[in-house]
């Protein structure tokens, strides 16, 4: 029974927590695609960055190879003008300024050799060391020549620049142009480098991209799933609200009806048992009055007996009237003696066992839920009395920290719980939401029935109970 009891609370329970999730989960996927989607900037900038770098860098180291290997080339090509026109000048002022040149373009080659082996690589390094041990000789073949007179020049010059010179300066030239070669290769392997990195850029960026659209896809898919179901439950919650409204409105109806009924009743009680009974008292008080200007005094006690009677008959039905209006003892003894009068009154008036427990009542409970407690009670019962046939009923209410428990179960005929709701269980059900609280019926044919209320409890009522405890 406890579980039934509970069942609402717990039914709200999951839903707080539902939705809390559901919050959680939108909060995480969209932060996380945010992140994924700065990340995939973040990353892709820094890509490009280095992509763009690499190549300026490439490019760089070529421009300055290719301007260096350019300067020995031409000074190799100078040297041997330098050469055929120191050894072919007859003049010796002018051979001497070919000379001068000639030591010019030699320093001026040294210089860019120097500077060129300072941006070696391991493949050029064996055709740069064949191109320098080519130029040490050469400049030692060329150091006996730079002596000659121009009587020796003249004799020895042609030969001299056809056999050695012009030979070995294409030899040179050669050994440039494997390094040149050497050189322009290793720009195509910075451009292949460069295309590798920005292939598996591009690969990244398509794994992100993915990722992003995935995270996007299942966001929109949970999304479009809440909404879905956000819209079936306002559906829902709007047919409930109208189906309430009409109860409402047939409520309202059968309240007015059932004001009047009850008029009618008390109306019927007061002019069928009191109002006779009245009537009878006047007219017995007017035989007693005849008997007493007549001096007849016997049969007086027993008149005056009768009156008595009669007029203690009309009070205990003035005062069972007053009971089931509203019962003193609610307002005077509490909750509790209430219920169990009433479980009394009920087991004497139609046989029925009526047992009640209750455990750690407050007797300081808000008015409202006394008495929404007790007439809660009183229509189940009644519902017990006049549908359900039972034989015994039971009574629970508990109070816990921050709420109020009440069950009442039978063990009657039942009735379809989904489908059958009389007006007695929608005034129930009035009463326990006018308070904030949770209503169920739970009832099957031939097993019975329970009614479960819960009705949350201010903060003072707590502080009583556990200062009483």
């Amino acid at each position: 029974m406890r579980f039934h009891m509970d069942e609402s609370v717990q039914q709200s329970t999951r839903a707080a927590r539902a939705i809390a999730v559901s919050r959680l989960v939108l909060i995480v996927g969209f932060g996380g695609l945010l992140l994924l989607m700065g990340f995939a900037g973040v990353d892709s900038l820094q890509a490009l960055r280095q992509i763009q770098r690499s190549n300026d860098e490439i490019r760089e180291d070529f421009l300055s190879r290719t301007r260096v290997l350019e300067r020995i080339r031409s000074d190799l090509y100078l040297s041997g003008t330098y050469v055929r026109d120191y050894l072919l000048e007859p003049e010796s002022q002018k051979a001497e300024s070919h000379r001068l040149s000639l030591v010019q373009a030699r320093n001026d080659m040294d210089s860019a050799l120097q500077k060129y082996q300072a941006l070696l690589n391991t493949q050029e390094s064996g055709p740069f060391h064949s191109l320098t041990q080519e130029l040490t000789v050469y400049w030692k073949v060329l150091e006996p020549v730079l002596l000659w007179n121009s009587a020796q020049r003249r004799e020895h010059g042609y030969a001299f620049l056809r056999d050695e010179v012009f030979p070995r300066r294409t030899a040179m030239l050669h050994i440039a142009d494997q390094i040149a070669g050497i050189n322009e290769s290793q720009l195509n392997a910075g451009r292949e480098k460069v295309v590798r990195t920005f292939s598996q850029f591009r690969q990244r960026l398509v794994i992100t991209i993915g990722l992003t659209i995935g995270v996007g896809l299942l966001l929109a898919a949970f999304s479009m799933s809440k909404i879905l179901r956000l819209e079936a439950e306002t559906a829902a919650r709007y047919q409930e609200i109208a189906t309430a409204r009409a109860e409402l409105k047939q409520l309202s109806a059968r309240l007015v009806e059932v004001q009047e009924n009850e008029r009618r009743s008390i109306s019927r009680e007061l002019h069928d048992e009191v109002g006779q009974a009245l009537t009878g008292v006047r007219v017995e008080l007017a035989n007693l009055s005849r008997k007493i200007r007549g001096k007849e005094v016997d049969g007086l006690d027993a008149k005056v007996d009768d009156i008595k009677q009669m007029v203690d008959d009309s009070v205990g039905v003035v005062r069972n009237m007053a009971l089931l209006l509203r019962p003193s003892m609610l307002d005077d003894l509490g909750l509790v003696p209430a219920l169990q009068w009433q479980a009394r009154e009920v087991s004497k008036r139609t046989g029925m066992r009526v047992k009640v427990a209750a455990e750690g009542v407050s007797e300081d409970l808000p008015e409202e839920h006394k008495t929404c407690i007790y007439r809660i009670v009183q229509e189940a019962l009644h519902n017990c009395v006049q549908h359900s046939a039972a034989s015994m009923a039971r009574v629970t209410v508990q109070q816990e920290t921050g709420r109020i428990l009440l069950a009442i179960q039978d063990d009657g005929k039942g009735f379809d719980a989904e489908h059958e709701r009389g007006m007695g269980l929608l005034g129930m059900q009035e009463r326990v939401s006018h308070l904030g609280g949770t209503f169920s019926v739970e009832s099957l044919p031939e097993r019975g029935a329970i009614v479960c209320i819960v009705l949350p409890l201010a903060k003072p009522v707590e502080d009583q109970l556990q200062a009483t405890t």
